[in-house]
């Protein structure tokens, strides 16, 4: 459901976005707020990150910058300054089977933790698919967020590329 690309400066991502392939508009967040968070099986805080979600159908696309060098699920694969796809994301029906399903094949747990009421976290699959898989716990809360971009994206008039930042 969603394809998510690290980039170094997020404005001039979304401006290529919007010029050409008339993806928008973008929904831009600073920060994630994750409760219970652990990087490879030690307690941690989600990274420092400025994010962006639009919609191209029903195809989320995100572009994270990380804020800073500090370890973390994005610079897992990714130093300052470079860029390219780091996850591919799945909302799950049975969110733990999904997740053990991918654990038992060898893959590593990159980060897990809680986003508002739901669980959320990235399983490297890079040695076997070159990118990591994000799996999203279903919440009511996240799906109606979702649907309103969704929705944002097919009124979209090309203007206005940026929703959220003042």
């Amino acid at each position: 459901m969603q394809v998510c690309w690290m980039v170094p400066d997020l404005r001039a991502a979304i401006t290529a976005w919007t010029g050409s392939a008339g993806v928008g508009p973008f929904f831009w967040f600073d920060g994630v707020a994750f409760t219970d968070g652990r990087h490879r099986g030690k307690a941690a805080a989600f990274p420092p990150v400025s994010a962006a979600i639009a919609y191209a159908g029903d195809l989320q696309i995100e572009l994270v910058c990380q804020d800073d060098d500090h370890p973390g699920v994005f610079r897992d694969m990714f130093r300052g300054g470079e860029s390219g796809l780091h996850h591919m994301a799945v909302t799950c029906a049975d969110y733990e089977a999904e997740r053990d399903a991918y654990l038992a094949t060898g893959a590593e747990l990159a980060f897990e933790g809680v986003a508002g009421t739901s669980r959320t976290c990235w399983i490297d699959t890079t040695p076997s698919l070159g990118f990591m898989v994000e799996l999203l716990e279903p919440s009511q809360t996240r799906d109606a967020w979702f649907a309103h971009m969704r929705a944002a994206a097919r009124a979209w008039d090309g203007s206005n590329p940026i929703v959220g930042l003042d």
